[in-house]
């Protein structure tokens, strides 16, 4: 039987694509954040069916981790969680982390059984992101619009007693804005001034620096992130007074922290496509 032209052209482009992947940076670069955004929105339409039985319960959330973990193994990152008892107590408590890319979601996903129960606070937009979107509704996230100062703060308000009610912990991005340019950079108030307000402790949670990211060059190698949980800030004895400082201090340990994880990170890495994660 003889091969169509279209048959044709698709077994050209199968067969060019492993050589594209390893002699194209950009290529390698478009193609893993393709195949994450795409198996994401997958396991989100398999996944709502589901979620639908338990609405809006954070415990949806472990089973998402369950199905997208692998994600991480084809895009050749490897994730290592240093001070695990951390984030394994049964409380309350606000999870504040450094914010470098889309890919922090992945890092969440390898250890959120660990957290056991945890919810995100995330931006409104994000709820409009089509099946995502709406798998991320149904298992508790909390989505803040960051235009309108007031509704965000009373959001943020509701959704620390019910935190404090059912033990869960509460994960935010206090730096706002993705940043890959290895610094932490000054936090917003939000988390802070909930934490304080509601006697809730703080644990910082540090990602290295994504040494094989590199959004400007198109650059998306294999590579290993350390995952650093702190040991927790007790907020029992603070007060509004003291929510400058606690920032800095928190601030300052999490910069502390990426600097030394960055740097076991980085001594040995090799740009490279074809590099062993070890």
């Amino acid at each position: 039987m003889t091969a169509t032209y279209t048959e044709i052209i698709l077994a050209s482009c199968i067969l060019i694509l492993p050589f594209l992947y390893e002699a194209s940076s950009v290529f390698r670069y478009h193609l893993k954040f393709f195949l994450y955004y795409a198996l994401v929105m997958v396991n989100s339409v398999i996944l709502i069916p589901v979620y639908c039985f338990m609405p809006g319960n954070v415990r949806n959330l472990l089973l998402a981790s369950d199905f997208c973990r692998w994600i991480t193994t084809l895009l050749g990152i490897r994730w290592v969680l240093q001070g695990k008892e951390n984030l394994e107590k049964d409380q309350a408590c606000i999870v504040v982390s450094n914010h470098q890319s889309s890919l922090d979601i992945m890092g969440m996903f390898q250890f959120w059984r660990v957290m056991d129960k945890c919810t995100v606070i995330a931006k409104k937009e994000l709820l409009y992101t089509g099946p995502f979107g709406l798998a991320a509704y149904l298992c508790g996230l909390i989505f803040i619009p960051r235009v309108h100062a007031e509704r965000a703060k009373t959001i943020m308000n509701e959704a620390a007693q019910k935190i404090k009610t059912d033990k869960v912990k509460l994960w935010v991005f206090p730096e706002g804005t993705r940043r890959n340019d290895g610094t932490i950079h000054p936090f917003k108030k939000g988390a802070f001034h909930m934490a304080i307000t509601n006697k809730l402790p703080i644990v910082p949670v540090v990602y290295s620096r994504y040494y094989f990211l590199d959004k400007d060059i198109k650059r998306f190698d294999h590579g290993k992130v350390i995952v650093t949980a702190l040991p927790q800030i007790d907020t029992a004895d603070l007060t509004i007074d003291d929510l400058e400082d606690l920032m800095e201090r928190t601030r300052a340990l999490m910069q502390s922290a990426f600097n030394e994880a960055s740097k076991e990170v980085i001594d040995g890495y090799i740009p490279n496509s074809s590099q062993k994660v070890t």
